[in-house]
């Protein structure tokens, strides 16, 4: 084996491993958004909604000010994400990090706008800020692929035992 085979060879054992690595907490945010999710229903449904009127404080109850930190923690984990995808220098995983991320900085945001005027145009801006955030990461947990060189069957490319074979084996 040439000297540039094994190097080529190393490097895409290395991109597979990175894009395991990415699909790994991609699937860490995807389960972080669902608990955001029910977080923000149990408060819409048991806690004080703001109105024009009065607003409320971002740690006025128990569920708003875990929805506050567990919405911080996922602002950190879309930074990671991307600074992983550009690593990888993955274009399908960069664009969906940088999408999850803007969404999760707009749900952030539509939230904000929300505790301060009970406005129901916030309230649907976090909802739909936080589908597109949660598209980009089970996007993100399935699609991105090795290059070609660096399949091989000795390395573990998905998220299951080794019955399981991922979607450009069983094509090949």
């Amino acid at each position: 084996m040439s000297q540039t085979h094994a190097a080529t060879r190393e490097a895409g054992q290395d991109l597979t491993v990175r894009l395991a690595r990415m699909r790994m907490s991609s699937l860490g945010a995807v389960a972080m958004l669902i608990v955001q999710f029910i977080l923000g229903m149990v408060y819409n449904l048991y806690g004080t909604a703001p109105t024009s009127a009065k607003s409320i404080g971002l740690f006025s109850s128990p569920d708003l000010a875990l929805h506050v930190v567990l919405g911080i923690l996922l602002f950190l984990a879309a930074v990671g994400q991307l600074v992983q995808a550009i690593g990888a220098r993955h274009r399908l995983s960069i664009w969906l990090s940088a999408i999850g991320l803007l969404s999760i900085l707009g749900a952030g945001f539509a939230g904000l706008g929300f505790t301060g005027s009970g406005a129901a145009g916030a309230s649907l801006g976090m909802s739909l800020a936080f589908a597109v955030a949660l598209a980009c990461y089970v996007v993100l947990v399935f699609a991105p692929a090795p290059p070609a060189s660096a399949r091989s069957s000795t390395t573990p490319t998905t998220l299951c035992s080794s019955p399981c074979r991922p979607v450009w084996a069983r094509v090949a």
